[in-house]
């Protein structure tokens, strides 16, 4: 029998560029709470200690969060928003905007679009990680795939260009931005890996603090392990003993 993989294959060292420059504002756009830590945790975590400040867009409530059988929607949503919120201050973010879309329900349409819009406009990030949609290796949540797309429409070309939700600049007083890159986490297609071999055990830490699905949803996975694994793996082929890869889109100059 075939053993489907999870995660992606791991790309040769000749294909990936190190990054090392930390950026002085970063955000994470991602969908459900903990998938922030999950995807970009580590790097994160040195960024922020680093002097960059990271902003957290959660897109989802979390509401569907939960593979215990008695507890209800209403129950987990405010569990979730406490574990997110000690998991981002983990890894040393301090801003966390909650769209509160229904989990499990979340479109790529322009609801969406000009949230994010409005949110990289009013925090002007110059780096922005999100999960990629285009992953075919593995099953890819659909509520990911809409935050990756969407992520990538306000990037390019919504939130750069002045005449896209044109209210936001006459009425709201926000101005056009221009994102410098974009990384995309869950790829199957890795082309820059960061060095995260002092920060790894931090992002461990931080995303234990979702003590709802690391009890629940990675029942009898010892999580720590794998992610150990999985960032050495990472960081085959290097000097460092563990890493985080990322798709990496750079707008032009």
């Amino acid at each position: 029998m075939t053993q489907q993989r999870e995660t992606p294959d791991i790309e040769p060292h000749g294909l990936l560029e190190e990054i090392t420059e930390v950026p002085e504002r970063a955000m994470v756009i991602f969908a459900h709470p903990d998938d922030a830590e999950i995807g970009s945790g580590a790097t994160v975590a040195r960024w922020t200690a680093a002097g960059c400040e990271v902003v957290y867009v959660q897109s989802t409530s979390g509401s569907s969060g939960s593979n215990d059988r008695s507890m209800t929607s209403d129950e987990i949503v405010p569990i979730r928003a406490a574990e997110q919120r000690e998991a981002a201050s983990t890894v040393g973010v301090e801003t966390i905007e909650v769209l509160d879309h229904a989990d499990g329900w979340l479109d790529p349409d322009r609801v969406f679009l000009e949230e994010l819009v409005r949110l990289i406009r009013k925090h002007r990030p110059e780096v922005v990680f999100a999960h990629d949609p285009e992953r075919f290796s593995g099953f890819n949540h659909r509520d990911h795939r809409a935050v990756g797309i969407t992520a990538k429409d306000a990037i390019y070309p919504y939130a750069r260009d002045h005449l896209h939700f044109p209210d936001q600049i006459e009425k709201e007083g926000l101005q056009p931005w221009k994102v410098k890159h974009l990384l995309m986490w869950g790829t199957d297609q890795p082309n820059v890996i960061i060095d995260v071999s002092d920060t790894l055990e931090t992002k461990i830490e931080a995303l234990f603090k979702h003590e709802s699905q690391v009890g629940g949803l990675a029942t009898n996975v010892d999580v720590a392990t794998r992610l150990k694994k999985r960032a050495s793996d990472a960081a085959d082929g290097f000097n460092f003993d563990y890493a985080e890869r990322f798709r990496r889109i750079t707008a032009r100059p």
